[in-house]
């Protein structure tokens, strides 16, 4: 097997810390970023990367390239989630929002792009969601985002393959992950009285799924299993829940209205 070096954002918990111990596992040398210095269990390396400020990002991936002269592949698993109404939502929630899942995706592959395209290779694998493929109640901006990076990494695939750069787009369904206990909550939608009774079902179901969910080493091994694959496909549905491979096949062939409504009664909304 090639020992590839790869950097995995968002390394320091959840998804990113069970990729970059799966790869680890398989005998690459993976490098992990979080916005605090910390050290890894994982046995991956780990360096200070804020994906908002394209300086700290840079400077990161530039201690790589002077230590490895290459980077073979990205993970862009970064992000956050803020629940809340899509109307309530502040300014400032929706600029963390967006800045960090949408926006620390682009800033990362910006920064490693020039770096590949020298290479003429490269693998980028950006995290998006089923959230990504429709919109999940009281998750606005997190949809949002995901659905930005979406329409982002289609386009940068069609522009970098070129260069002999693959991008792929991975959609996990919910995981039982630090994620759920990180999530923000709009205090303006709790004190809503027109949101907050439906807002309190909402993010119950939500909650349940995630910590009922599988635990992140699953995606690990898949990813692990795209890091391996010659030929990977742009876009990859991971979860091992039915009925959530099942409501991403059925947004694509229903009525827009239908599915709407089968998302209402699912939800509770």
């Amino acid at each position: 097997m090639e020992r590839k070096i790869i950097l995995v954002t968002g390394a320091s918990s959840g998804f990113g810390k069970a990729i970059a111990a799966q790869l680890v596992k398989e005998g690459h040398f993976v490098y992990g970023t979080s916005r605090k210095t910390t050290v890894s269990d994982t046995g991956c390396t780990m360096l200070q990367m804020d994906v908002t400020d394209r300086n700290s990002v840079a400077k990161a991936i530039e201690q790589i390239i002077a230590k490895q002269g290459r980077i073979d592949v990205v993970v862009n698993n970064a992000g956050i989630g803020i629940g809340g109404s899509a109307e309530l939502a502040t300014e400032e929630e929706i600029a963390l929002q967006m800045n960090t899942n949408f926006g620390g995706t682009v800033n990362v592959c910006s920064c490693v792009l020039p770096y590949m395209r020298k290479q003429r290779s490269g693998l980028i694998i950006n995290m998006s969601s089923i959230g990504g493929v429709f919109g999940i109640p009281y998750q606005g901006f997190y949809s949002a985002s995901k659905f930005a990076i979406e329409g982002y990494s289609e386009t940068l695939s069609l522009e970098t393959a070129q260069f002999g750069i693959k991008v792929v787009i991975v959609e996990p369904g919910d995981f039982c992950t630090e994620f759920t206990g990180n999530r923000k909550i709009s205090a303006a939608t709790q004190n809503n009285a027109d949101y907050r009774n439906s807002f309190a079902r909402v993010l119950k179901n939500i909650e349940h799924d995630e910590t009922h969910g599988a635990k992140p080493e699953y995606l690990a091994k898949k990813i692990a299993k795209i890091v391996a694959c010659k030929r990977p496909r742009l876009r990859y549905v991971v979860t091992p829940n039915p009925i959530q491979k099942l409501s991403v096949v059925l947004s694509k062939i229903m009525c827009g209205r239908h599915f709407q409504a089968l998302l209402r009664l699912f939800y509770k909304v």
